[in-house]
């Protein structure tokens, strides 16, 4: 069976592309083994190896110092070997092989897949440099500089070594997630407490949680209450109060409370895994700007090689030394290498990924993530985003006389006890006491409500737009400043159901975060226009459109659109699926385990709309942090591949092999710390 490995890391993949981490095209291995390793143990191993070999060549290359002409006169010092030249030869081949390995081994697979770059730039300087000098130490005329390809040896593999524990800083977010699950838990059994593994843990399993442990899996809580700790999975840093029926996450931290827990999600199912498939998923796309370095990085090879071999045969045809003409070839090579390049953009991606997950912030299409700087209007959901989704029945109107309010609230309840939607649950906390009833052929009247069979009539539970359309008229009216919820009876209407829901306290500083931002602020609701309107007055809302179906919403976003607005929508992610499509940037506010949104561009894992502020000022960091990195990797080039070539000798300016590499190797450095730099500023 045909695979295929990144030439970098040596991981193996079932099927052709680049290698997730870093980018680099993956080479055809047949018969290839399959690995257990993950990347971080890759990385891992890849750091090791560079600073092992760092090291030793290290070592070795300080003998080669010593007996260096230049190194003495520079230091005042003499020291005379017989067979000194023999000695540097045998010293330089171990340092040239075994420490310039990863670039030969590099060199092979760039140039088998014809996809020549930093390896082979590398490999190509060191190569010029060790041939010439071994030539000259048999007999051909001319300097050997032995000491500058050790030095040039040593500094590429410092800088590999910090850049793989860049990486691997980057790379251990998700180490970190996975490290969230404990690895036993208390399983009640047949009214006893049994330990064991949690890859024993079955869906159905009720469990006990401890006061101070780490919840296992997701699940429903069955008994107690307690304050979780979800910091570490959304972003949250107060302790969630969590009571009777409500959710917890597994991986999340329990309180001082006891609790019984039923096991809801294990496995694939479970949040943290979802979470961290999102996490690797977004750091195997591309955007545009990560595209763009790329080419870039291409072009770089191309005008390197170009500018080297331009460079050596301008020396020799003025009739400079074979030496000199090498030596300035090898650093220009050297110094052009695109390594910085190639790590400029992956790295930033990588972290901002890592970091964003951990404040509850999943990235899905980075592209989108980055454009997130361009927003200039957002569009809310109202529901459970700027307000806060939970429905209290605040009046009831009967129609019918033959019905109470006792019966009215008993059949409404009964049609939604199996749904999810925050007014079913405001209808269901009113009727507690009554008994539900028995419903049959129960449907769901997409946009307007639900319908079903109880003692042999059809309810249905509808908004005004369906009795508008089949022109059912309602004479009696009540609050329209509540969402309200018409009973029909076999298509009579019998009575009116009045819900209010608050404005959400965090929605007031969000608005006012966005307009400061200059972002327009607009509102898409179901619910009438007086409910929208009140709503919209409050937040200072720059506008609201109301009565929307969810087919609708889309085409609002569109008008929007038509204007010239870059627009965000944000929505449930499942209701709202065609207009976060449809939008530039598609952002879905999940209840804190509802991630699945397959439409949304970017999933906020707390249903809070301040969260949105803080993804728009990191989106724009993390573009900031991508045009700086791009600037420095491509920028410096102007200035040392002209001063490699030698364009300043006349006047004594000259950068040697090793200085040509420091610089390389700086350049990585430098963009290597400024994406770690990358922090997500949340305002209070």
């Amino acid at each position: 069976m045909t695979k295929y490995k990144c030439p970098k890391c040596g991981m193996i993949y079932d099927k052709p592309g680049k290698c997730t981490m870093d980018g680099t095209k993956l080479v055809k291995v047949e018969d290839g083994k399959s690995s257990n390793h993950s990347h971080t143990d890759h990385h891992k191993m890849m750091m090791e190896d560079f600073k092992k070999r760092f090291i030793i060549s290290t070592i070795l290359t300080i003998p080669i110092l010593i007996l260096s002409q230049l190194i003495q006169n520079l230091f005042n010092f003499s020291i005379t070997l017989t067979g000194e030249k023999y000695i540097l030869f045998v010293l330089s081949t171990l340092i040239f092989f075994y420490g310039g390995w990863p670039f030969l081994k590099g060199i092979y697979y760039e140039l088998k897949e014809k996809i020549p770059g930093m390896m082979t730039l590398i490999a190509l300087a060191i190569s010029v440099a060790y041939f010439y000098s071994v030539a000259v130490v048999f007999g051909l005329s001319g300097e050997p500089f032995f000491w500058e390809l050790a030095t040039l040896i040593d500094i590429m593999l410092l800088g590999h070594w910090i850049e793989m524990r860049s990486v691997l800083g980057a790379s251990k977010a998700l180490e970190k997630l996975i490290q969230l699950l404990p690895d036993t838990a208390h399983l009640i059994k047949n009214n006893k407490v049994i330990n064991v593994k949690i890859s024993e843990i079955n869906k159905g399993d009720i469990l006990l949680i401890k006061s101070g442990e780490k919840i296992p899996a997701d699940g429903i809580i069955l008994k107690g209450s307690s304050y979780i700790d979800e910091s570490m999975l959304t972003g949250e840093s107060k302790p969630v109060k969590k009571n009777l029926n409500e959710k917890v996450i597994g991986g999340s931290v329990n309180g001082d409370g006891v609790l019984e827990i039923r096991i809801t999600g294990t496995g694939e199912e479970s949040y943290l895994n979802k979470v961290i498939n999102l996490v690797k998923l977004a750091q195997e796309s591309k955007s545009k700007t990560q595209r763009l370095a790329d080419k870039a990085a291409n072009w770089l090879t191309i005008i390197a090689i170009t500018a080297g071999v331009f460079t050596f045969s301008y020396w020799v045809i003025i009739g400079a030394e074979l030496s000199f003409a090498i030596e300035r070839m090898a650093t220009v090579m050297v110094i052009a290498c695109p390594h910085a390049l190639g790590l400029a953009i992956p790295l930033v991606s990588a972290v901002s990924t890592s970091l964003s997950a951990k404040n509850g912030l999943l990235i899905r299409n980075r592209t989108a993530f980055e454009n997130s700087r361009k927003i200039t209007t957002i569009i809310f959901d109202k529901t459970g985003t700027l307000t806060e989704g939970k429905f209290g029945v605040s009046n009831i109107l009967i129609i019918d006389k033959n019905y109470n309010e006792n019966k009215l609230i008993q059949l409404a309840a009964s049609l939604e006890q199996n749904s999810e939607h925050p007014i079913a649950k405001g209808i269901l906390e009113k009727a507690n006491k009554s008994k539900l009833l028995k419903v049959l052929n129960f449907k769901i009247i997409k946009g307007v409500g639900v319908e079903g069979k109880i003692n042999n009539n059809y309810i249905k539970l509808v908004s005004k737009s369906y009795l508008e359309k089949l022109k059912i008229k309602v004479s009696m009216t009540i609050d329209e400043a509540s969402t309200l919820v018409y009973v029909l009876v076999n298509n009579k209407p019998v009575g009116i159901i009045g819900l209010t829901d608050k404005v959400r306290a965090d929605s007031f500083e969000a608005i006012k975060q966005l307009k400061e931002s200059k972002i327009k602020c607009w509102m898409l609701t179901g619910d009438n226009k007086k409910i929208a309107e009140k709503v919209a007055k409050q937040l200072n809302l720059d506008g609201y459109f109301a009565e929307v179906l969810p087919h609708q919403k889309l085409e609002k976003i569109k008008e929007l659109q038509r204007k010239g607005e870059f627009v965000a929508m944000t929505g449930d992610g499942i209701n709202d699926a065609p207009a976060l499509a449809q939008s530039d940037v598609g952002i879905a506010i999940g209840s804190g385990t509802d991630i699945a949104a397959e439409t949304a561009d970017i999933i906020l894992v707390n249903s809070n709309p301040k969260d949105v502020t803080s993804l728009i000022l990191f989106g724009k960091a993390t573009y900031r942090k991508m045009v700086q990195n791009l600037f420095w990797a491509t920028g410096y080039n102007l200035i040392t591949i002209p001063l490699a070539a030698g364009i300043l000798y006349s006047r004594g300016i000259l950068i040697s092999p090793a200085i040509g590499a420091a610089l390389m190797s700086l350049s990585t450095i430098i963009v290597a710390v400024n994406a770690n730099f990358l922090s997500i500023k949340k305002k209070n």
